[in-house]
């Protein structure tokens, strides 16, 4: 078995949204401690919807890949940037602050 080394591991994910998003100001929900975690939204560059992930739980970039297909299946942004800074969330609560970083872009 390959240890994993100490620290955050960083995880970049791209997906192709056709749901563009009109101007908006940074969203930013959740806390970053114990089992939770913080999202931003951000306005991004083109028609694509980028994730960027750290987190202290390294070893998991299959379950997040699972999560987030799940949030553009449901979402489909573009144009929009996600940064997301994890300290061993589990799915739910990932999907739970995702959900309600985009419930803040509804006007």
């Amino acid at each position: 078995m390959t240890a994993i080394p100490p620290g955050l591991e960083t995880l970049d994910f791209r997906f192709a949204g056709t749901r563009a998003v009109p101007a908006f100001a940074p969203v930013l929900v959740g806390v970053v401690g114990s089992g939770n975690l913080e999202v931003m939204l951000e306005p991004g560059d083109g028609g694509d919807c980028a994730v960027h992930v750290q987190t202290s739980a390294r070893g998991f970039a299959p379950v997040w890949q699972a999560v987030l297909d799940d949030f553009h299946h449901r979402h489909d942004l573009a144009g929009v940037r996600v940064s997301i800074n994890d300290m061993g969330a589990t799915p739910a609560v990932v999907s739970l602050r995702l959900d309600q970083a985009v419930r803040e872009l509804q006007p």
